[in-house]
């Protein structure tokens, strides 16, 4: 078999440190590849007046497989600021790289899993039957459309006035709106289609059908958001009624679901939602397995087989000034597993997931967030292991 070639985007702050290490833990496992660096970013923005060069966009349409760590992203105005005075006022305009990249490939379905490792002692617990303390085990994939909804873009302060003769054509807009200025209106569109919530939703009944379970959870607001939300919960119930009638659709609104899930987050296991829904979903169910240190993500479009694959933290810019890096490396290492089973990679993926799940049920080491400390530099001083330390036990442990 020819040796793959791994487009790697460390990005921003931690991104750089938490790639590197995971990396390593992929050669140690025995995973053959060449990895090609791709430039995506914050320094590129103030540099080149572009956060994701056409060169990376390139090297992703020659391999197709990105590592991705981290980025900042900055309001307009700070962006704006920021970027080189050699370039400034040359009509630049700040976007989000991984935003752009989601829909210049159309990396359309989203994939999150949540699941609990043993022995994390970050993991959701809560007071049972004779005040008991109980422990459920996690085992959630949120399907998350990536492409569309209130992430689409298109926006406006001070729309442009066909934009604002439009808007004046729907009745509510003239009932609730009309009496502000234009200049002072800002505008966000949230658009849905058939095509891609139908993607989305088919990917998410065929995991619940490989996986065995009987219903998936439509998270959305169909009672408020009427055609967006109101689409994509029709077109689920239409698909399971036509193709996969063995499989329920439950229809909890958002709210519902941010407040279930931190009571009964054992009776979820596959959860499909638009773009910001699942954003917020992802990141709630991140908190009860051990927080933004444990949440991974797989994001990819099965026409072109372009496939992206990073953890959902942020770049957190102040540990990456650090020293020695403090960070938990183990969403990225986990995202990068998410890339090994995409690639059929199966037996080095459950190496590693073994290997991962070894070390956090022993916890002979641990990060500092596993340590509930504060992020300061002096948590390996008092015991915290650092993002090296943390994967030189992982690779010990495959």
């Amino acid at each position: 078999m020819s040796i793959r070639t791994i487009v790697t985007m460390p990005g921003d702050g931690i991104g750089k440190a938490v790639l590197e290490q995971s990396i390593r833990i992929l050669d140690a496992a025995g995973f053959k590849a060449n990895y090609v660096n791709g430039d995506i970013g914050w320094e590129f923005w103030c540099k080149e007046g572009n956060p994701l060069p056409e060169r990376t966009i390139k090297l992703l349409e020659q391999h197709k497989i990105g590592l991705f760590g981290a980025i900042t992203s900055k309001p307009k105005d700070k962006a704006a600021a920021e970027i080189s005075p050699e370039i400034r006022n040359k009509g630049y305009v700040y976007y989000s790289p991984i935003v752009t990249m989601r829909q210049h490939f159309n990396l359309d379905i989203c994939m999150r899993p949540c699941q609990t490792l043993k022995g994390n002692p970050l993991n959701f617990i809560r007071r049972g039957t004779n005040n008991s303390i109980e422990e459920p085990i996690i085992d959630v994939m949120i399907f998350r459309q990536n492409t569309e909804g209130l992430y689409c873009g298109i926006e406006w302060t001070n729309p442009p006035e066909q934009v604002y003769n439009a808007l004046l054509t729907h009745k509510k807009f003239n009932d609730n709106f009309k009496w502000c200025p234009k200049e002072e209106l800002a505008v966000s569109t949230r658009i849905l289609t058939k095509k891609y919530c139908t993607r989305i939703i088919k990917a998410a009944f065929e995991y619940a059908k490989k996986r065995g379970f009987k219903k998936i959870t439509v998270s959305e607001k169909p009672n408020v958001a009427r055609e967006t939300s109101g689409m994509m919960l029709k077109i689920a119930q239409e698909v399971s009624k036509k193709e996969y009638p063995d499989i329920y659709v439950e229809d909890i609104n958002i709210d519902a679901t941010m407040m279930w899930l931190t009571k009964n987050p054992e009776n979820y296991n596959v959860i499909v939602s638009s773009n910001m829904f699942g954003d917020i979903i992802s990141d709630g169910f991140a908190g009860l397995i051990g927080g933004l240190g444990f949440a991974t993500s797989a994001q990819f479009n099965p026409e072109t087989g372009v496939a992206v694959f990073e953890p959902t933290h942020g770049s957190a810019p102040k540990y990456a000034e650090y020293k020695e890096s403090i960070v938990n490396p183990i969403a990225m290492v986990m995202s990068a597993v998410m890339m090994l089973e995409h690639l059929n990679e199966f037996d080095i993926a459950e190496k590693i997931k073994n290997a991962v799940s070894k070390v956090v049920l022993e916890g002979k080491i641990r990060t500092y967030d596993m340590l509930k400390m504060k992020g300061n530099e002096d948590v390996i001083k008092h015991g915290a292991a650092s993002t090296k330390q943390m994967a030189d036990e992982i690779i010990k442990n495959l």
